[in-house]
Protein backbone atom coordinates (compact mmCIF):
# COMPACT_ATOMS: atom_id res chain seq x y z
CA UNK A 1 0.00 0.00 0.00
CA UNK A 2 1.27 3.28 -1.04
CA UNK A 3 1.61 5.69 1.99
CA UNK A 4 -0.47 8.43 2.30
CA UNK A 5 1.89 10.88 3.66
CA UNK A 6 5.60 10.40 3.33
CA UNK A 7 7.65 12.87 5.56
CA UNK A 8 11.43 12.92 5.00
CA UNK A 9 13.80 14.53 6.71
CA UNK A 10 11.93 17.32 7.75
CA UNK A 11 13.70 20.29 10.28
CA UNK A 12 13.26 23.52 11.04
CA UNK A 13 15.29 25.86 13.64
CA UNK A 14 14.56 29.21 14.68
CA UNK A 15 18.25 30.96 14.97
CA UNK A 16 19.83 28.54 17.26
CA UNK A 17 16.56 26.63 18.55
CA UNK A 18 15.94 23.57 17.06
CA UNK A 19 12.12 23.50 16.21
CA UNK A 20 11.99 20.01 14.46
CA UNK A 21 14.93 17.84 13.55
CA UNK A 22 15.38 15.20 10.49
CA UNK A 23 11.55 14.07 10.82
CA UNK A 24 10.85 11.27 9.13
CA UNK A 25 7.41 8.77 8.59
CA UNK A 26 4.81 7.22 6.15
CA UNK A 27 1.44 8.15 7.12
CA UNK A 28 -1.43 4.90 5.74
CA UNK A 29 -4.78 5.92 4.27
CA UNK A 30 -6.99 5.50 7.20
CA UNK A 31 -4.32 5.59 9.93
CA UNK A 32 -4.46 8.34 12.72
CA UNK A 33 -0.44 9.73 13.94
CA UNK A 34 -0.51 10.65 17.45
CA UNK A 35 2.54 13.17 18.15
CA UNK A 36 3.07 13.84 22.00
CA UNK A 37 5.38 16.15 23.94
CA UNK A 38 5.97 18.70 26.58
CA UNK A 39 5.50 22.30 25.65
CA UNK A 40 8.61 23.43 23.22
CA UNK A 41 9.31 19.75 22.49
CA UNK A 42 8.37 20.63 18.95
CA UNK A 43 5.48 19.04 18.10
CA UNK A 44 3.32 22.07 16.65
CA UNK A 45 6.55 23.19 14.47
CA UNK A 46 6.32 19.58 13.12
CA UNK A 47 2.63 19.88 12.28
CA UNK A 48 2.72 23.54 11.27
CA UNK A 49 5.43 22.39 8.72
CA UNK A 50 3.42 19.25 7.48
CA UNK A 51 0.42 21.49 6.68
CA UNK A 52 2.23 24.32 5.35
CA UNK A 53 1.92 26.92 7.80
CA UNK A 54 5.59 26.64 8.06
CA UNK A 55 8.16 26.67 5.73
CA UNK A 56 10.84 24.26 7.18
CA UNK A 57 14.47 24.73 6.40
CA UNK A 58 14.79 21.44 4.78
CA UNK A 59 12.97 17.54 4.04
CA UNK A 60 10.15 16.41 1.85
CA UNK A 61 6.53 16.40 2.50
CA UNK A 62 5.11 13.92 -0.24
CA UNK A 63 1.13 13.42 -0.69
CA UNK A 64 -0.15 10.62 -2.32
CA UNK A 65 -3.22 13.35 -4.30
CA UNK A 66 -6.08 12.23 -5.97
CA UNK A 67 -5.42 14.18 -9.41
CA UNK A 68 -1.43 14.02 -9.71
CA UNK A 69 -0.38 11.33 -7.31
CA UNK A 70 2.51 11.62 -5.29
CA UNK A 71 3.61 15.29 -4.89
CA UNK A 72 6.49 17.15 -2.99
CA UNK A 73 3.97 19.66 -1.11
CA UNK A 74 6.90 21.85 -0.44
CA UNK A 75 7.28 22.17 -3.97
CA UNK A 76 3.65 23.40 -4.45
CA UNK A 77 2.82 26.66 -5.36
CA UNK A 78 0.66 28.78 -3.32
CA UNK A 79 -2.43 28.96 -4.66
CA UNK A 80 -2.05 24.63 -4.99
CA UNK A 81 -1.53 24.37 -1.82
CA UNK A 82 -4.05 26.44 -0.69
CA UNK A 83 -6.78 23.90 -2.89
CA UNK A 84 -5.18 21.15 -1.78
CA UNK A 85 -6.12 22.52 2.29
CA UNK A 86 -9.82 23.07 0.66
CA UNK A 87 -10.16 19.85 -0.51
CA UNK A 88 -7.60 16.62 0.91
CA UNK A 89 -6.98 18.52 4.08
CA UNK A 90 -8.47 20.05 6.96
CA UNK A 91 -6.67 21.48 10.18
CA UNK A 92 -8.42 21.95 13.21
CA UNK A 93 -7.04 24.40 15.56
CA UNK A 94 -7.24 24.28 19.32
CA UNK A 95 -9.36 27.34 19.66
CA UNK A 96 -11.93 27.03 17.46
CA UNK A 97 -12.28 30.97 16.91
CA UNK A 98 -8.62 30.46 15.04
CA UNK A 99 -10.72 28.27 12.34
CA UNK A 100 -14.04 30.03 12.63
CA UNK A 101 -15.06 33.37 10.92
CA UNK A 102 -16.92 34.24 14.00
CA UNK A 103 -18.91 37.20 12.16
CA UNK A 104 -20.43 34.58 10.01
CA UNK A 105 -23.53 32.22 10.85
CA UNK A 106 -22.55 28.19 11.46
CA UNK A 107 -24.30 27.28 8.60
CA UNK A 108 -22.31 29.69 6.77
CA UNK A 109 -19.23 28.81 8.01
CA UNK A 110 -19.57 25.27 6.80
CA UNK A 111 -20.67 26.67 2.96
CA UNK A 112 -17.47 28.69 2.78
CA UNK A 113 -15.78 25.69 2.16
CA UNK A 114 -18.15 24.21 -0.04
CA UNK A 115 -17.86 27.38 -2.10
CA UNK A 116 -14.27 27.09 -1.80
CA UNK A 117 -14.35 24.09 -3.91
CA UNK A 118 -17.15 25.17 -6.77
CA UNK A 119 -20.06 24.55 -4.89
CA UNK A 120 -22.91 27.74 -6.00
CA UNK A 121 -26.66 25.73 -5.62
CA UNK A 122 -27.93 28.05 -2.44
CA UNK A 123 -30.15 24.79 -1.69
CA UNK A 124 -27.44 22.28 -1.29
CA UNK A 125 -25.36 24.25 0.21
CA UNK A 126 -27.58 24.81 3.29
CA UNK A 127 -29.06 21.13 2.99
CA UNK A 128 -25.28 19.65 3.52
CA UNK A 129 -24.77 22.38 6.00
CA UNK A 130 -27.62 21.49 8.44
CA UNK A 131 -26.53 17.85 7.61
CA UNK A 132 -23.15 18.30 8.99
CA UNK A 133 -24.38 20.53 12.15
CA UNK A 134 -26.26 17.44 12.75
CA UNK A 135 -23.29 15.11 12.50
CA UNK A 136 -21.22 16.62 14.43
CA UNK A 137 -24.31 16.84 17.21
CA UNK A 138 -25.47 20.70 16.72
CA UNK A 139 -29.07 21.49 16.59
CA UNK A 140 -29.86 22.19 12.76
CA UNK A 141 -32.44 25.09 13.69
CA UNK A 142 -28.97 26.81 14.96
CA UNK A 143 -27.78 26.81 11.68
CA UNK A 144 -28.39 30.41 11.41
CA UNK A 145 -26.74 31.41 14.74
CA UNK A 146 -23.27 32.80 14.88
CA UNK A 147 -21.01 30.84 16.52
CA UNK A 148 -20.31 33.36 19.05
CA UNK A 149 -23.45 31.93 20.45
CA UNK A 150 -22.25 28.38 21.21
CA UNK A 151 -20.18 27.01 23.81
CA UNK A 152 -16.48 26.09 23.83
CA UNK A 153 -17.17 22.25 22.83
CA UNK A 154 -19.78 23.47 20.95
CA UNK A 155 -17.68 26.01 18.69
CA UNK A 156 -14.63 23.15 18.11
CA UNK A 157 -17.71 20.85 16.80
CA UNK A 158 -18.20 23.60 14.37
CA UNK A 159 -14.91 23.94 13.49
CA UNK A 160 -14.87 20.46 12.40
CA UNK A 161 -18.16 20.02 10.09
CA UNK A 162 -16.19 23.41 8.69
CA UNK A 163 -13.11 21.02 7.78
CA UNK A 164 -14.82 17.93 6.89
CA UNK A 165 -17.70 18.93 5.04
CA UNK A 166 -15.41 18.67 1.69
CA UNK A 167 -14.34 15.08 2.51
CA UNK A 168 -10.72 15.40 3.26
CA UNK A 169 -8.15 12.62 3.33
CA UNK A 170 -6.10 14.26 5.79
CA UNK A 171 -6.64 15.96 9.33
CA UNK A 172 -3.98 18.30 10.98
CA UNK A 173 -5.34 18.73 14.79
CA UNK A 174 -3.86 20.53 16.88
CA UNK A 175 -4.28 20.27 20.47
CA UNK A 176 -8.18 19.20 19.32
CA UNK A 177 -9.22 18.80 22.99
CA UNK A 178 -6.95 21.72 25.14
CA UNK A 179 -8.99 23.97 27.23
CA UNK A 180 -12.17 22.38 27.44
CA UNK A 181 -14.09 20.65 30.26
CA UNK A 182 -13.42 17.41 30.81
CA UNK A 183 -16.67 16.04 29.86
CA UNK A 184 -16.91 18.08 27.04
CA UNK A 185 -13.73 16.72 26.16
CA UNK A 186 -14.99 13.07 26.85
CA UNK A 187 -17.64 13.79 23.99
CA UNK A 188 -15.85 15.27 21.21
CA UNK A 189 -13.09 12.49 21.39
CA UNK A 190 -15.71 10.13 20.79
CA UNK A 191 -17.59 12.16 18.13
CA UNK A 192 -13.81 12.41 16.47
CA UNK A 193 -13.46 8.91 16.49
CA UNK A 194 -16.79 8.02 14.95
CA UNK A 195 -16.04 10.32 12.13
CA UNK A 196 -12.08 9.07 11.77
CA UNK A 197 -13.68 5.68 11.35
CA UNK A 198 -16.80 6.50 9.39
CA UNK A 199 -14.87 8.35 7.01
CA UNK A 200 -11.61 6.38 6.86
CA UNK A 201 -10.49 9.69 7.71
CA UNK A 202 -5.77 9.59 7.83
CA UNK A 203 -4.69 12.50 10.88
CA UNK A 204 -1.95 13.52 12.77
CA UNK A 205 -3.35 14.88 16.07
CA UNK A 206 -0.95 17.10 18.54
CA UNK A 207 -1.80 16.82 22.17
CA UNK A 208 -0.07 16.82 25.61
CA UNK A 209 -2.47 14.36 26.44
CA UNK A 210 -1.45 10.87 26.63
CA UNK A 211 -5.39 9.77 27.33
CA UNK A 212 -6.51 11.43 23.88
CA UNK A 213 -4.14 9.13 21.99
CA UNK A 214 -4.60 6.56 23.54
CA UNK A 215 -8.56 6.52 22.20
CA UNK A 216 -7.51 7.96 18.46
CA UNK A 217 -4.29 7.05 17.42
CA UNK A 218 -3.02 3.94 16.13
CA UNK A 219 0.90 4.96 16.10
CA UNK A 220 2.53 7.23 18.27
CA UNK A 221 5.82 9.54 17.60
CA UNK A 222 7.47 11.12 21.39
CA UNK A 223 9.33 14.12 20.80
CA UNK A 224 11.87 15.97 22.91
CA UNK A 225 13.95 18.99 21.92
CA UNK A 226 12.93 18.58 18.47
CA UNK A 227 13.66 15.27 17.76
CA UNK A 228 11.47 12.10 17.86
CA UNK A 229 12.69 9.89 20.66
CA UNK A 230 10.38 7.18 20.15
CA UNK A 231 7.92 5.90 17.90
CA UNK A 232 5.87 2.83 17.88
CA UNK A 233 2.23 1.28 18.16
CA UNK A 234 0.52 3.58 20.09
CA UNK A 235 -0.46 0.72 23.20
CA UNK A 236 2.93 -0.67 22.77
CA UNK A 237 4.64 3.11 23.45
CA UNK A 238 2.48 3.37 26.32
CA UNK A 239 2.35 0.10 27.98
CA UNK A 240 6.52 -0.56 27.64
CA UNK A 241 8.24 2.81 26.95
CA UNK A 242 11.67 2.39 26.09
CA UNK A 243 12.97 5.75 26.13
CA UNK A 244 13.45 7.24 29.60
CA UNK A 245 12.12 10.60 28.62
CA UNK A 246 8.98 8.58 27.18
CA UNK A 247 8.61 6.74 30.99
CA UNK A 248 8.45 9.48 32.44
CA UNK A 249 5.74 11.17 30.59
CA UNK A 250 4.23 8.30 31.14
CA UNK A 251 4.29 8.21 34.84
CA UNK A 252 3.67 11.50 34.59
CA UNK A 253 0.13 10.68 34.09
CA UNK A 254 0.05 7.50 36.39
CA UNK A 255 0.96 9.73 39.45
CA UNK A 256 -1.91 12.54 38.92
Amino acid sequence: MTPLLQVRNVSKRYGSRIGCAEVSFDLYPGEVMGIVGESGSGKSTLLNCLAGKLTPDGGQVVFDTRMDGLVDTLTMSEPQRRMLGRTDWAFVHQHARDGLRMGVSAGGNIGERLMAVGERHYGRIRGRAADWLDRVEIDQARIDDRPEAFSGGMQQRLQIARNLVTGPRLAFMDEPTGGLDVSVQARLLDLLRGLVREMGLSALIVTHDLAVVRLLADRLMVMKGGHVVEAGLTDQVLDDPQHAYTQLLVSSVLQV
